[in-house]
């Protein structure tokens, strides 16, 4: 089931977010020796990562970041530096300030276009990421012997329409086969066009999803998240039983009617 959690506004999201994703990226270092992070872009997510990068001892970052992988949950299809990349936002944001090595930031690169771009992408994923013993349900590749790569964390945001990572409501991305680990987006509702996003299937197949979500624009997206799965609104598509939601007041469902 679906956990959700509302909070005062987006400063206390920002927190919140910043301790569940360090308690998950200690988890897995405790667990198996590495933790794999994948990170969205927006203005939502971007006050999480200043926290997560900040003094250690206010409790927020984790004590260190070696042995973290960080990942990207989509990329639209520009170079690093450019103003619309989500790498150069997170970089910005927490990579240099946490100290991040080079070698262990895998970036999605944009500048490729989508088709080689997600390519070079997937299968990076899956030389680098290991699979969980036993995939959940619905997430074996099918033809092949193993299980779909197993992130730690993915935080994610939510657009008013419904969207994750480049996720579109209806879009053919949300049919891909169940093998598919990265995938070409022409047709993006948002600009630019074109961009590389994770299958629906390497969302699901993560250990944890935190899905953040601030101000009233969103609040509509947020409880059609919450209610019946279905391909007009992608986010409701995650697995639920391993999504963490957070949301501001304004962001938060109406209560329903009595």
């Amino acid at each position: 089931m679906t956990r959700l959690t509302t909070l005062a506004d987006g400063e206390a999201v920002a927190k919140r977010a910043a301790l569940e994703i360090a308690r998950n990226l200690d988890g897995a270092r405790r667990a198996r020796g590495v933790a794999h992070l994948a990170l969205s872009g927006g203005t939502t997510p971007a006050r999480t990562y200043e926290l997560l990068a900040s003094d250690r001892s206010s409790g927020i970052g984790p004590p260190n970041w070696d042995g973290v992988e960080v990942w990207f949950a989509d990329e639209r299809c520009v170079g690093p530096e450019d103003e619309q990349s989500n790498f150069r936002l997170a970089h910005e944001t927490l990579l240099a300030a946490a100290g991040v090595p080079e070698e262990r930031v895998h970036r999605m690169e944009g500048e490729l276009g989508p088709e080689a771009g997600a390519e070079r992408y997937a299968e990076t994923l899956r030389q680098r990421v290991p699979a969980e013993a036993e995939a959940p349900a619905g997430t074996r590749a099918v033809g092949n012997t193993g299980a779909l790569p197993a992130l730690d964390v993915v935080v994610l945001g939510i657009g008013p329409d419904g969207h994750v990572a480049s996720l579109f409501p209806g879009a053919p991305t949300l049919d891909a086969e169940a093998q598919a680990l990265c995938l070409p987006v022409h047709d993006s509702p948002k600009p630019p066009p074109e961009r590389i996003t994770l299958s629906l299937a390497v969302l699901r197949a993560a250990r944890a999803c935190v899905l953040l979500a601030t101000s009233a624009s969103k609040s509509d997206a947020v409880a059609a998240m919450l209610g019946k799965p279905s391909p007009h609104v992608p986010a409701s598509l995650l697995r639920r039983g391993r999504l963490s939601v957070i949301v501001d007041d304004a962001a938060a469902p109406p209560p329903p009617n009595n």
